[in-house]
């Protein structure tokens, strides 16, 4: 089956030859971030390929972002550190006025500004979107904004964030999802200003942190979309950052395939290549089979998104079919390699531990599975 966007498959592999194995240990022993690897990809127009060309960017749609950051994936890199700019375009570009886009999107296009930090998750809220209770009470022409954010990535190393509130109490909402909004925060003025950003260490390097507003004082005019419809107005970026995460599976899954077939034609035990064993390559083989069923859900997902068509069960279900088999390559891959797998030098481990959090984050596998048996089966719902 051929690969779409070739070119840019190809060029994406040239930039991540550059950035090589031992660069992305150095960074996880230190939780370091990949500021010359976002960089490249920055002056190279890869984060910006869903701008349109007015603004700066490629113009391309969510199939071409999905290329890129599988091969990012399948090269043993990480798109983790930049991923929320592509699909955070999803809130912006649909619903962000002509004044927002031409003020923000040209300077993300050329990388003078980041948008990196998408703020959703509470820690008593979690997945249920509904129940967060970071509130922004409109001042005039001012909203202030005081709550607490969890799990929020790259929030360091953004100079703009996303950020979903409550502007009416849920109590006093028609329908549980309806008053939230979604604000458009300046990171750069924010900090020390009624935010406090702190870092929260965990198993794998993914810059993760957690947010307190107090009395942070945002512009009205940084309101994106209809007060009120930011539940709706987000799930744009949700489908897209599902279906592209989606996509990093695929290409992680490629990359422990890739390694695996690989090792199992050049690892000899008792005198012949452990290949040749059906225990080893029936793994290898079942893995393969995997990806390539998710990755055609995947396509079929960014089509739709692309073509303005409603994919929210397309993109759950492509994000749950490539995080299983991209946890199921991985698992295969380190039996493959036994103890080598272990090694950090292989950066089998690593990737081990990268393509795990996918069956948690960005929406648990058995929200998806709720989300299927309540939308698309018609089963009572569970909670």
């Amino acid at each position: 089956m051929p690969d779409t966007f070739p070119e840019i498959r190809e060029a994406v592999r040239r930039l991540c030859a550059g950035f090589p194995g031992p660069y992305w240990r150095e960074l996880d022993r230190e939780r370091a971030y990949p500021t010359a690897f976002v960089q490249a990809l920055t002056e190279a127009g890869f984060l910006s390929v869903l701008i349109p060309e007015e603004y700066g960017g490629s113009g391309l749609g969510l199939g071409a972002a999905t290329a890129v950051l599988e091969e990012i994936h399948r090269s043993g890199c990480n798109g983790a550190a930049c991923h929320a700019q592509m699909y955070t375009m999803g809130t912006v570009l649909r619903h962000g006025t002509p004044e927002q886009k031409q003020a923000y999107l040209p300077k993300i296009a050329s990388g003078e500004l980041r948008l990196q930090a998408f703020g959703v998750t509470e820690p008593d809220a979690g997945t249920d979107t509904t129940r967060i209770t970071t509130f922004a009470r409109r001042e005039g022409d001012r909203y202030v904004v005081s709550g607490r954010k969890l799990w929020i990535s790259r929030a360091e190393h953004s100079d703009l964030m996303v950020l979903l509130c409550r502007t009416t109490p849920r109590d006093q909402a028609a329908k549980p999802s309806d008053g939230m909004s979604v604000l458009l925060v300046d990171m750069r003025r924010a900090v020390g200003n009624g935010l406090t950003i702190r870092p929260v260490r965990t198993m794998l390097n993914h810059a993760t942190t957690e947010l307190f507003f107090e009395d942070l004082e945002v512009p009205a005019e940084n309101l994106i979309g209809r007060e009120g419809a930011g539940f709706r107005h987000i799930l744009d970026g949700m489908n897209a950052e599902r279906i592209l995460i989606a996509a990093e599976c695929i290409g992680d899954a490629k990359f422990f395939i890739d390694r695996a077939s690989a090792y199992a034609k050049e690892r000899e035990v008792f005198g012949r290549p452990i290949g040749e064993n059906q225990g080893v390559q029936f793994p290898i083989a079942r893995a393969y089979v995997q990806m390539t069923a998710a990755s055609l859900m995947v396509d079929k997902a960014a089509a739709l998104f692309e073509a303005g068509q409603p994919c929210g069960t397309e993109a759950n279900m492509a994000k749950l079919m490539a995080s299983e088999a991209s946890w199921y390559a991985a698992d295969m891959c380190v039996q493959t390699h036994g103890g080598f797998g272990f090694a950090e030098e292989y950066d089998i481990e690593r990737k081990f531990r990268e393509t795990r959090l996918y069956q948690v984050a960005p929406i648990s596998t058995n929200l998806i599975l709720s989300h299927v048996a309540t939308h698309v089966l018609d089963l009572p719902k569970s909670f």
